[in-house]
């Protein structure tokens, strides 16, 4: 029997009225990697996101508690501090900052207003 060719949502695994046990009963033990939804997000306070005033994106402890909640994720924190130019660090920066400034030509209401979360985060990487 082949896997129906449809997203997996968890929604017949989970059970419930109207579900089809033998589904259950036959991928259950595949499907056991799979979380229904998308990824998680950590809550949106000060631990973890930084007060609009301080500066826009996510702290150290936001970035843990992200990673924590979905394993095998890549994502860091910005690039603040001084880094030597070529290195790994600077051409995140430089990544960054080039793809931003395609933001601020794409939102020109947030590219006038100094307070706006992607003027914060261009201050915040030094763009």
């Amino acid at each position: 029997m082949k896997m129906p060719n449809t997203k997996y949502d968890g929604s017949y695994i989970m059970g419930g009225p109207g579900t089809n046990q033998s589904y259950k009963k036959y991928y259950g033990s595949m499907l056991k990697g799979f979380k229904k939804g998308g990824d998680v997000m950590p809550k949106r306070n000060k631990k973890n996101f930084r007060p609009t005033k301080k500066g826009a994106g996510m702290t150290q402890a936001g970035v843990q508690a992200y990673r924590r909640a979905n394993p095998g994720s890549k994502l860091k924190t910005a690039v603040t501090g001084k880094v030597k130019p070529g290195s790994k660090a600077a051409n995140r920066r430089k990544s960054y900052c080039a793809r931003s400034a395609g933001q601020m030509k794409k939102f020109p209401k947030a590219a006038k207003d100094p307070n706006s979360r992607l003027r914060q985060a261009r201050r915040r990487w030094k763009c």
